[in-house]
């Protein structure tokens, strides 16, 4: 079984997600992408879009205005420009 991605969600106004996933799908200005535990690092620039987190069979999505997105060995951070939870 993979390991777990720790993943915080970043806005302006507060932290809005942290935590151990399964993947983390985004919208990058290069192509979307996912993420997944021990992923090459690297790092992007992200577009208007949803960022949706995987965790045990569920889904969160998040919208997001723009922002960046660092993959480092210990996981990935994105900060958004703005961002919002999408109601299921």
């Amino acid at each position: 079984m993979a390991g777990k991605l720790h993943f915080s969600l970043v806005s302006p106004e507060r932290e809005l997600f942290s935590g151990d996933v399964d993947q983390v799908d985004a919208p990058g200005t290069e192509g979307d992408f996912g993420v997944l535990a021990n992923h090459a690092p690297f790092m992007t620039t992200l577009k208007v879009g949803q960022v949706k987190v995987y965790s045990g069979g569920a889904v969160k999505v998040f919208a997001i205005e723009g922002g960046f997105a660092d993959v480092t060995p210990e996981g990935l951070t994105i900060l958004a420009e703005q961002a919002a939870e999408v109601a299921a």
